[in-house]
């Protein structure tokens, strides 16, 4: 594995982590409306991992977030739903950039991914407590994944608006 790279992962997934510990010390926005949500803030690193690196850098950018999050904060049994809600809206963000880049932007991208983490984590709630009627919570869910999705794509375009032209030369830029 190329130095470079090395470099990308360990930096890209250090400051994952720290978004997801430092919005641990956040309160939530979303307190009585919809319990649990968080802004997703470590997002935009994985936002930016695919957009830039592509789909098995962010991938293993973002799982390794969420293990190494989790041991630190102790969130273990949360670890469940942050690696099927990571995997799967990693995923959807890269079919959506790699087919659909025409028609949405990385906002549209980040709004579908946050969709995607949303179904994710039911999907593992329901499993957990063996009810599907847990399902009933996804339109709240997606309610507040239309504010945190367009924040986080928008801080992610902001952030590539500025850093993109260091990744121009490097074999890593595939979608």
């Amino acid at each position: 594995m190329k130095t470079k790279k090395i470099v990308y992962y360990g930096v890209l997934t250090s400051l994952g982590i720290a978004l997801h510990i430092l919005e641990g010390m956040i309160p939530n926005p979303f307190v009585g409306i919809v319990p649990g949500a968080k802004i997703g803030l470590a997002n935009i690193i994985a936002l930016i991992s695919l957009k830039l690196l592509g789909l098995k850098f962010a991938m293993a950018v973002n799982l390794m977030r969420v293990l190494i999050a989790g041991l630190l904060t102790g969130a273990v049994t949360s670890m469940l739903y942050g690696f099927a809600g990571a995997f799967f809206s990693t995923l959807a963000m890269w079919i959506t950039l790699y087919f659909f880049s025409n028609y949405f932007s990385l906002i549209g991208v980040s709004l579908l991914g946050a969709l995607a983490h949303n179904i994710a984590q039911l999907s593992v709630a329901s499993l957990i407590i063996q009810n599907p009627r847990i399902f009933i919570y996804l339109p709240v869910m997606m309610f507040s994944s239309i504010f945190t999705g367009f924040f986080i794509g928008l801080a992610a375009f902001f952030v590539l608006e500025k850093i993109s032209f260091h990744f121009k030369d490097t074999s890593y830029n595939t979608i």
